[in-house]
C-alpha cells in the first residue's frame, strides 16, 4: 500500500516595503537632513536583503522627491510680514527661515512669516489650515533642503541600492520605485498620499496602486526604512487603515531597520505602539530573518 503523504501547502513569498532609504536621511557625510543611526539600519537592511534572498517574491521602495523650492523649505519662507514689491525686490533684505521652524497659519496672520512669494498667502494660509485640521494634525515643519530629485541626496542610501540590484540580477525582477512629494505646495510624510491632497495634482492624491500592491499581497510584508517617527509611521499606518486584521497580522516591521528623527523619539515609539495594539508585529531583522526560513 502506498503511504498517505499529507500535502504541504506552500507558504506564499515575501514583500518587503522601504520607505524612503536615501543618502539625505543617513547619518553619513554629505546628508542634509541625518538620522542618527540610519546608516546602520540601511547596512542591516541590505545584508537582510541578500541573506533572504529566494523569499523576497516583491520589493517597492518609496523616494522622497522635491525641488529646492516648496511649501517645507527654507527657500519658500521669510520673516515678517510679506514684501510690498515681491520677493526680494526694492533692496529689501529677506530675513530667511531656519530649519526645523514650525509655522502655523496663526504665525502667517499675525505677521510673524509669510511665503517669500506674496501673491501665494491666501493659499497658504488656506493650506495650513487644512493641515493644522487634518486627521494628523501636523503643525508645518520647515525642514532642511533634502532629497532633492537628481542629487547625490535622492539616491538610495549605496550598500542598500547594491542589494537592491543583486535582487534584480538574480530574481529576474525589478524593484518598485514610487516618487512621492513632488509637489511644492503640499507635504507628503505618507507614500500613500499627501498630507493635504490637490485637487488638481493626481501625484498629491491616493496611490491605489500602491496601497493595492500592498494590502492585497498574500504572504508576509515586512516594513523598513527612513524615519520611524515620520514617513515609516505615516505610510504604514495609511495602508493599515486600509487592511483586515487578518492581514494586519501578515505586516511585520524590522524594528532595527528604522530610526526616528532626533528629538521625534516619542513619536516613533508611539507609531511602534500603536501598531502592535493592531496585531502587527516588530522584530529584529535577525528574528525576521528567521521567520523567513521557518
Amino acid at each position: 500500500m502506498t503511504p498517505l503523504v499529507t500535502p504541504v501547502t506552500p507558504v506564499p513569498a515575501s514583500q518587503l516595503l522601504i520607505v524612503d532609504p536615501q543618502n539625505d536621511f543617513c547619518d553619513i557625510p554629505g546628508a542634509t537632513l541625518p538620522v542618527t543611526g540610519a546608516d546602520a539600519d540601511m547596512k542591516r537592511l541590505a545584508a537582510w536583503v541578500d541573506q533572504a534572498g529566494a523569499a523576497l517574491a516583491d520589493i517597492v521602495v518609496t523616494l522622497d522627491s522635491h525641488p529646492v523650492y516648496a511649501i517645507e523649505r527654507p527657500a519658500f519662507w521669510r520673516q515678517g510680514g510679506p514684501a510690498m514689491d515681491g520677493p526680494g525686490v526694492g533692496g529689501e533684505a529677506v530675513l530667511p527661515v531656519a530649519p526645523f521652524t514650525q509655522i502655523r497659519a496663526a504665525d502667517v496672520r499675525e505677521g510673524r512669516y509669510s511665503p517669500r512669494d506674496a501673491a501665494l498667502r491666501e493659499a497658504v494660509l488656506a493650506y495650513l489650515d487644512a493641515l493644522e485640521a487634518s486627521p494628523r494634525k501636523y503643525v508645518l515643519m520647515v525642514w532642511p533642503t533634502h532629497c532633492v530629485v537628481g542629487t547625490w541626496g535622492h539616491n538610495v542610501h549605496g550598500e542598500l541600492a547594491a542589494a537592491l540590484g543583486r535582487w534584480e540580477a538574480t530574481r529576474l525582477r525589478t524593484v518598485e520605485k514610487v516618487l512621492k512629494g513632488q509637489n511644492p505646495m503640499t507635504e507628503q510624510y505618507s507614500a500613500v498620499r499627501a498630507e493635504v491632497p490637490i485637487d488638481s495634482d493626481p501625484r498629491t492624491q491616493t496611490n491605489h496602486a500602491v496601497v493595492n500592491r500592498i494590502v492585497d499581497f498574500p504572504g508576509l510584508t515586512f516594513i523598513a526604512g527612513e524615519a520611524s517617527s515620520h514617513c515609516v509611521a505615516a505610510t504604514a499606518e495609511d495602508l493599515f487603515a486600509a487592511m483586515s486584521p487578518e492581514r494586519l497580522a501578515r505586516i511585520v516591521l524590522i524594528e532595527d531597520a528604522m530610526s526616528p528623527v532626533g528629538g521625534f523619539e516619542a513619536g516613533a515609539g508611539s507609531f511602534l505602539d500603536r501598531a502592535r495594539a493592531l496585531g502587527v508585529r516588530t522584530m529584529t531583522a535577525a528574528q525576521a530573518l528567521g521567520l523567513l526560513s521557518a
